[in-house]
């Protein structure tokens, strides 16, 4: 795909999806080609779709992820990149997931975490990354404070789950930090 850029890491391939590739899907292909691309289900391509139509982006917040492939069987397992991205402002809001209990508890995460912090702070010339999550999920805190993510403090009810305001920990890494942890 055009403009698609793509890293490797000893068990992931990140594929990368911004505003420009999923609209070059809408328009070039079919709705299988695209459920098939993202390994996505009925819900998954209407919030595509749903980008698609409605905007991704403006004049400075923008959007910019990896799908995450397993290397070995080529499926999809998951997406990290960056939500929120102000390019004004030069930050942006860390995300990552993985679609299925199996693929955790086994360091992946943290392999592409490792190389999405890279890329933002030196190809999206980031200055600023933050995260958010719940109090609980502490698999979540131990990959921030693994990467030295500073803890700010908490959003109140700022997320909705299932209907109700929850509060989200809120943790940033800036750029110096990042380099000075990272020196080889």
């Amino acid at each position: 795909m055009e403009g698609q850029i793509e890293i490797i890491t000893p068990r992931l391939i990140l594929k990368s999806i911004t505003p420009s590739i999923i609209h070059s899907l809408f328009e070039e292909k079919s709705k299988e080609d695209i459920i098939a691309f993202f390994e996505a289900d009925e819900n998954a391509y209407n919030h595509l779709k749903n980008m698609h139509e409605k905007g991704m982006e403006t004049h400075r917040i923008s959007m910019f992820y990896f799908l995450l492939f397993d290397k070995e069987s080529n499926r999809v397992i998951g997406e990290c990149g960056f939500h929120s991205w102000n390019k004004t402002h030069n930050r942006a809001e860390l995300f990552y997931s993985l679609r299925n209990e199996t693929d955790k508890r086994k360091g992946l995460i943290t392999e592409a975490v490792i190389k999405v912090l890279d890329f933002g702070f030196n190809q999206l010339e980031l200055h600023r990354i933050e995260a958010l999550t719940a109090i609980w999920n502490i698999a979540s805190i131990k990959v921030l404070e693994h990467f030295g993510f500073t803890k700010e403090g908490t959003m109140r009810e700022d997320y909705i789950v299932d209907g109700k305001n929850e509060n989200s920990e809120c943790y940033s890494l800036l750029k110096w930090e990042w380099e000075k942890n990272n020196r080889n």
